[in-house]
């Protein structure tokens, strides 16, 4: 049995919290939340035994074995390597952290103290996704992967009125590259590899954080298109 604490009472943990319910292994122990009011609403919700409204605290705390990190993406690498620290098993939202330097301290923590550090992204993952691995080679030499993930966030009209929320925020390590281009870029890399050239434009808001963008990725023997926007829609669909 795998004791976890969850970090953050956002609808992102109620999705988590209510599949996990089916894992026999996974048993729910403490939530943390900066203010008690948000923290014991999600522990009345679901039983949950213990409380923190401090971190430290929490990851000292003998009563987990392991968290659910779901705060800001800027948080993210600070709060798991206070955790690893502490022997505690991470499990963190997408993106991991808000760039490649955090990611590195993050991996290199959690190697030092013999512990799981895992990201919660879980489209390479799924079982559709093991098939096409498993028969790509089928249809033939590959030249080109074109993705797309556009998709107009209710927050962008809150944006045009003045109201800059968290999702377009740059202190928060926000954006569309962050928040949807990730998925498009996952199973790019996952299937074939880093590529040998990038090419990258965006839009960027007044906020400071990017509306849209495209990037173009070249291998050695094909290219890849990956479009994405929190700012307009598009039903193109995504094929190799």
């Amino acid at each position: 049995m795998i004791r976890f604490g969850v970090i953050g009472t956002n609808w992102i943990t109620d999705r988590l919290l209510e599949s996990a319910q089916y894992v026999d292994d996974f048993q729910l122990a403490a939530v943390y939340s900066r203010t008690i009011e948000k923290a014991e609403e999600l522990a009345g919700k679901y039983d949950i035994p213990h409380i923190f409204t401090d971190l430290e605290e929490m990851a000292a705390s003998a009563e987990i074995d392991a968290v659910y990190i779901a705060t800001p993406n800027a948080y993210h690498a600070e709060q798991a390597i206070l955790f690893l620290k502490n022997n505690k098993h991470v499990l963190c939202e997408k993106p991991l952290a808000a760039n490649a330097a955090e990611v590195t301290r993050m991996i290199q923590t959690a190697k030092n103290h013999k512990v799981l550090l895992m990201e919660a992204m879980k489209s390479t993952l799924l079982p559709n996704f093991k098939v096409i691995q498993e028969n790509l080679h089928k249809i033939g030499p590959i030249r080109k992967y074109v993705a797309s993930y556009c998709q107009y966030s209710s927050r962008y009209d809150k944006y045009k009125e003045g109201i800059v929320l968290n999702a377009f925020k740059p202190e928060l390590a926000n954006g569309s590259l962050m928040d949807l281009g990730v998925y498009c870029l996952y199973p790019l890399i996952t299937l074939f590899g880093g590529p040998h050239k990038i090419k990258a434009t965006a839009f960027m808001l007044e906020s400071g954080v990017d509306g849209e963008g495209s990037v173009a990725l070249e291998y050695e023997d094909r290219d890849a298109v990956i479009m994405y926007s929190k700012i307009t829609n598009s039903h193109l669909p995504s094929e190799i």
